[in-house]
This record gives structure tokens, sequence and C-alpha cells, in this order.
């Protein structure tokens, strides 16, 4: 038998340690949050996308009453980016969520059909895209991107 071990590196920072582009991206996620329509859950949820063109794409959490309907912000916002922007390699994104009247203070990651689906457009880039989990308390910065989030990922590509 042997061991092996899945680690990812996670940089935490304080909003105001951030970039002002990185600044701009969480305020765009948690601007996002305002368009979710979540009214069982009532955990609302946006993501931003910047773009290698420069173009950001926002998303939000969109239920139905017949689960599972509904789209999470992540591939709300991927889907429409690669809609308007094909083949334009996603390079940050950024999520944050908000719930009982406030944002949560802990960052809150991607469900795992959205890392997959997000993988693929990272591998479709050839690059990593870097990720932002928006907490109140502090913000989770993944640099290696969705491989980061999703260890042992199905690519077969």
């Amino acid at each position: 038998m042997k061991e092996k071990n899945i680690t990812a590196k996670i940089i935490v920072y304080s909003y105001n340690e951030l970039t002002e582009e990185d600044k701009k991206l969480i305020d765009l996620a948690k601007d996002a949050t305002k368009r979710s329509y979540a009214p069982y859950s009532k955990f609302n949820v946006g993501a931003a996308i910047l773009l290698d063109n420069g173009e950001i794409i926002t998303g939000a959490n969109q239920e139905n009453a017949a689960f599972p309907s509904g789209t999470c912000a992540e591939r709300t916002a991927a889907f429409y980016a690669s809609a308007k922007f094909p083949g334009v390699p996603f390079k940050k994104l950024a999520i944050a969520s908000f719930t009982r009247g406030e944002f949560q203070a802990n960052p809150v990651a991607p469900c795992g059909a959205c890392r997959q689906a997000l993988l693929e457009y990272e591998h479709l880039a050839g690059k990593p895209i870097e990720v932002l989990l928006y907490g109140s308390n502090e913000i989770y910065v993944f640099r290696g991107g969705i491989k980061d989030l999703l260890p042992l990922c199905f690519a077969e590509f």
C-alpha cells in the first residue's frame, strides 16, 4: 500500500489587501447576488468572470420548483460568457453568497457540477482560472485554478 496526499494552495486575504482588479470582480459578484432568484433556499449566489479580453460577465443562481431545473451562479456566468465571447479564455472568477440579510462570513465554494463545468473552460483556455471566494471575514484565492478545487477530476477531453 502507498499513500498519496492531495493539496491545494489557498491564499487568504482581507478585502483591503486585494488588487483593484480583484476588488472590482468581488464587488460585481456581490452585486450579482441581488439578481439571484432563490425563493426556496434563500441562498443568493453571485459570480463574476473576468475574460482575457477584459470583459466581465456576471451571473446569479436561478432556482426552480422543479428541482434540479435551476442553475448555479457560476454556470450561469460561464455559459453566458462562452455564448457571448466564444473561445475567449476565462482569467478570473469571483463568487459571493448572501443569505439571511448578510454576506456569508466564510467563503463558499462552487458545487461539484460547477467545478466540473468550469474545469472544461480551464482546459479549453490551456491555463488556470484564478478563483476568488468571498467571505466577509476573509477571501480565499486559488491561483492554481479549478483543478485545485476539484482534485482527481474527470478530465477526458
